[in-house]
C-alpha cells in the first residue's frame, strides 16, 4: 500500500511538474528563429523586386515613350530608386511597420527610425529584420516608379522628386500600415497578399490624378506618339514578368508551399491575361500587337498580385482573364471618350486591373474555387464586401491625397515643362543629353 501510494505521489509530481512545462513549451514554440532556406530566398527574392523597377520598369517605360524623352523616363526610375530607399530607411519603415500604440489603426510609430534597433541579430519572423525591411523597401520603390508612366514626358523633374517624396510619405506609407503594419483594413480582414491595393490601385489612381493635373501632352490626341522601340518594351515587360515571382511568391516570406504556390498562379494569371489582350486586338483591331500582349501580360501580373497567396490555378485563369479584358476596355475604349491623357495607361493596367483583382481575391480564395480558403465563418459576399471597402479607401484617401499634393506644387514651384521644353524633348531640356546619337 505504502508502494502504491508512493507511485500516485510520484506520478502526481511528474504530471503538475510536465503542467510547468507546458508555458515553456509554448514560449518556445513562439519564439522565431533564423531560417537559413527563408532567409536566402527573401534575399534573392529583394533583389528580384528590385530588378522589376531597375531595369525592368525603366525599359518597359522607356520605350514607349518617344525617343526625345527615353533618358528622362530612365532618369525618373532611377532617381526614384535612390530616394525612396533613404525615404523608407529614415522613417518610412517604421512608420509602416511598428506598433503605434493608440494611433495603430492608422499609422505606426518612430521607434525604429533611421532603423534603429535593426541589427544583424534582429528577425522578422524566420529571417533577419533587415531583409524583410529591405524587401519591403523595394515594393516601396516600384510604387511611386509606376505612377511615373502617367506624366511621362511632360513633368518638371524637380517637381518629380519632391511629389514622390511626400507622396510616399502621406499615401504609401499609411496605407501599407493599414493593410499589412496592423492597421485598419488588415485588421478588418482584407486580403491583399502582395499589393493590389497597397501598390496598383493605390499607384493607378494616384497616376490618374497626376494625368488630370498636368494635362494632355502638347499635340494630344491628334498628334501621332507611337512607342520609339518597342524592343526595349518588350524586354522590359519580360524582366517584370520575371521579377514578379519575387514580388508575389516572395510575400509569402518564407519558401515554403504557399510561395509555391503563389508562383504557379503568377505565371498562369499572366499568360492567361497576355493572350487575352493578344486575342481581343485580333479580333477588333484584325492584328496580333507585340505591345498588346505585353501589356496584357503586365496587366495579368497586376490582377493576380493581392490574390497570390489564396487563389488556386482555376481562380488564377480567371483572375488573369478578368483583368486583362477590364484593363484592355479602359485603356483602349474608355480613355478616349472620357479624353485625360495617362501617358503610358498606368490607370487602365495597374489602377482597373488592380481593382479587378482585389475584387476577385474574394471569391477565388473559395475552397470549393480551389482557393486556400476563407476565414472561419466568412462567406464569399461577405469577404468581397470586405475587398469592396478596402479598395473604396485606397482609392478616396490615395486619390484625395495625390490631388492635393499636385494642386500644391502646381500652384508653388509648377509641376510642367515649358512648351519649348515638351517640344525639344525632356532628354536635352531636363538632362543636355541625347539618348541616341544620330
Amino acid at each position: 500500500m505504502t508502494n502504491v501510494v508512493s507511485k500516485h505521489r510520484i506520478a502526481g509530481l511528474g504530471a503538475i511538474g510536465l503542467l510547468g512545462l507546458i508555458p515553456t513549451i509554448a514560449f518556445a514554440q513562439e519564439t522565431s528563429e533564423l531560417n537559413a532556406g527563408d532567409t536566402a530566398w527573401m534575399i534573392a527574392a529583394t533583389g528580384f523586386v528590385l530588378f522589376m523597377t531597375i531595369p525592368g520598369l525603366a525599359l518597359f517605360y522607356g520605350g514607349l515613350v518617344r525617343s526625345k524623352n527615353v533618358l528622362s523616363v530612365l532618369m525618373q526610375c532611377f532617381a526614384i530608386t535612390g530616394l525612396i530607399s533613404l525615404v523608407w530607411a529614415i522613417y518610412g519603415y517604421s512608420l509602416a511597420f511598428t506598433d503605434g500604440g493608440s494611433m495603430n489603426q492608422w499609422l505606426g510609430s518612430l521607434d525604429k527610425v533611421f532603423l534603429s534597433g535593426v541589427t544583424p541579430e534582429s528577425l522578422s519572423g524566420t529571417i533577419p529584420e533587415s531583409v524583410f525591411m529591405t524587401f519591403q523597401m523595394t515594393f516601396a520603390i516600384i510604387t511611386p516608379a509606376l505612377i511615373v508612366g502617367a506624366f511621362a514626358e511632360r513633368m518638371k523633374f524637380s517637381a518629380m522628386l519632391i511629389f514622390m517624396a511626400l507622396w510616399v510619405t502621406l499615401v504609401y506609407v499609411p496605407i501599407a500600415h493599414w493593410v499589412w503594419g496592423g492597421g485598419w483594413i488588415g485588421e478588418l480582414g482584407a486580403l491583399d497578399f502582395a499589393g493590389g491595393t497597397v501598390v496598383h490601385i493605390n499607384a493607378g489612381v494616384a497616376a490618374l490624378m497626376a494625368a488630370l493635373v498636368l494635362g494632355k501632352r502638347k499635340g494630344y490626341p491628334t498628334t501621332a506618339m507611337p512607342p520609339h522601340q518597342l524592343g526595349l518594351t518588350v524586354i522590359g515587360a519580360s524582366m517584370l514578368w520575371v521579377g514578379w515571382f519575387g514580388f508575389n511568391a516572395g510575400s509569402e516570406l518564407a519558401a515554403d508551399g504557399t510561395a509555391g504556390m503563389a508562383m504557379t498562379v503568377t505565371q498562369l494569371a499572366t499568360a492567361t491575361a497576355a493572350l487575352t489582350w493578344m486575342f481581343l486586338e485580333w479580333i477588333f483591331h484584325g492584328k496580333p500587337s507585340v505591345l498588346g500582349i505585353a501589356t496584357g501580360a503586365v496587366a495579368g501580373l497586376v490582377a493576380i498580385t493581392p490574390a497570390s497567396g489564396t487563389a488556386g490555378p482555376m481562380g488564377a485563369l480567371a483572375i488573369g482573364f478578368a483583368g486583362a479584358l477590364f484593363a484592355w476596355i479602359a485603356s483602349t475604349k474608355l480613355k478616349p471618350i472620357l479624353g485625360y491623357d495617362d501617358s503610358l495607361d498606368v490607370w487602365g493596367v495597374h489602377g482597373i486591373a488592380g481593382i479587378t483583382g482585389a475584387i476577385l481575391t474574394g471569391v477565388f480564395a473559395d475552397a470549393s474555387l480551389g482557393g486556400s480558403g476563407l476565414a472561419e465563418g466568412m462567406t464569399i459576399g461577405g469577404q468581397v464586401w470586405i475587398q469592396f471597402i478596402s479598395v473604396v479607401a485606397t482609392l478616396v484617401y490615395g486619390g484625395l491625397v495625390s490631388l492635393i499634393l499636385l494642386l500644391l506644387l502646381k500652384f508653388t514651384i509648377g509641376v510642367r515643362v515649358t512648351e519649348d521644353q515638351e517640344s525639344e524633348g525632356l532628354d536635352l531640356a531636363l538632362h543636355d543629353e541625347r539618348g541616341y546619337i544620330l
